[in-house]
């Protein structure tokens, strides 16, 4: 770039000793950028200091953008010196520069929400999930009915599919989890029975506590967090890509076809993993009293029986099922909510897990409050 076409400062004093500052050159980006020329303009407008009777001559630069006159507005304090002097064309720049130092931007008003709104924000949204997931309980309740009279042309395979995938599936990380808690559970009690002579009924403390909570609540939690988030996760990944819009339009009903299959499956399976969640912790519960005890697993299978009744076994079985319909209505429900977007699918499916969670642990301690008397 030829030397005459780098933005220049200069100071000159008039006849009236008023200082004045002529500006030729090209003020443009390219300009500015070149060799040190930028620096050589900041340190000058530095020198400069406040002078508010300083006058400005523009009309001998050659090209002017808005980068250059951005420049020269900073050093003026971002309004006009009262003595100016521009070319025609560079009057345009300056204007708009004028103009958008007054734009003032909404300060948006922070919102103050007492203790008691955001109890009553928390009680709405309650009330209006339990009117949600009403409702959808009356909607799998008439696409049961429909079921039952059209068997031959219900969702088999949706049925099939999510047994496969919620009860099959399942079985390696419940068999491990109740081994772990059978071999805690055992060695924990036995240490304890042991100073009080009473070796002989780890059986039915393991018995008891297993086959009655620990291992229907131990299933249902597994199920929660691994069969629950992937049912809310599938219906929200179909929210996002409008596969249930699509089914909409097709007159499929989303009830008939995703509700209801989860819904039987997860009764169907819960149970059978009880079973063998229960078959897995005290399989653990016997080795560990084996080793610590020197407990004989033949005594172990014949006491038994005896220690725990039949009522336990089938309440058991009917939190089972009972715990796997409400893990089933609690992530579709939450699945049917999600919005399209990604953000609201992660934030659904966590809301899913730990609801679902917390609906088995409350319904827990109903079945304990209402058989309180029934199988001891």
């Amino acid at each position: 770039m030829p030397l005459s076409q780098e933005p220049t400062l200069t100071l000159t004093p008039d006849a009236a000793q008023r200082p004045s500052v002529s500006a030729g050159g090209t003020w443009q980006v390219h300009a500015l950028a070149h060799g040190g020329a930028m620096a050589t303009i900041t340190a000058f407008l530095k020198t400069l200091g406040d002078a508010p009777n300083m006058a400005w001559d523009l009309s001998a630069i050659d090209s002017l953008d808005h980068i250059g006159a951005q420049v020269l507005w900073n050093a003026w304090g971002k309004s006009r010196p009262p003595a100016l002097r521009l070319a025609p064309e560079q009057e345009e720049f300056f204007k708009r520069l004028e103009s958008t130092g007054n734009l003032q931007l909404q300060h948006h008003r922070k919102q103050r929400l007492t203790a008691v709104m955001k109890l009553g924000f928390s009680m709405l949204s309650f009330f209006e999930h339990l009117q949600a997931i009403t409702k959808l309980v009356g909607q799998v309740t008439q696409d049961l009915w429909r079921f039952a009279r059209q068997p031959m042309r219900g969702p088999w395979r949706e049925i099939s599919a999510n047994i496969f995938h919620a009860g099959f599936q399942a079985l390696g990380i419940t068999a491990l989890v109740g081994f772990l808690i059978g071999v805690v559970l055992s060695y924990l009690s036995a240490q304890q029975l042991r100073n009080f002579g009473g070796d002989i009924y780890l059986v039915n403390l393991l018995g008891m506590s297993i086959i009655r909570e620990l291992g229907p609540l131990l299933a249902a939690i597994l199920v929660a967090g691994r069969s629950g988030s992937s049912i809310t996760a599938q219906l929200g990944v179909m929210r996002v890509t409008e596969e249930l819009d699509a089914m909409l339009v097709m007159g499929i009903s989303h009830g008939f076809r995703l509700v209801l299959p989860k819904v039987l499956a997860l009764a169907v399976s819960m149970p059978l993993l009880v079973i063998w969640t229960d078959v897995m912790a005290l399989i653990g519960g016997m080795v560990s009293a084996k080793l610590e005890l020197n407990m004989s697993p033949l005594y172990f299978f014949e006491k038994l029986p005896d220690a725990v009744p039949l009522a336990n076994y089938m309440i058991g079985l009917g939190k089972g099922a009972v715990f796997g319909m409400l893990i089933a209505l609690v992530s579709c429900h939450f699945g049917l909510r999600i919005e399209p977007n990604t953000e609201s699918l992660g934030r659904g499916t966590t809301t899913s897990v730990v609801t679902a969670i917390t609906v088995v642990i409350l319904a827990d301690a109903v079945f304990a409050i209402v058989f309180n008397g029934v199988g001891f």
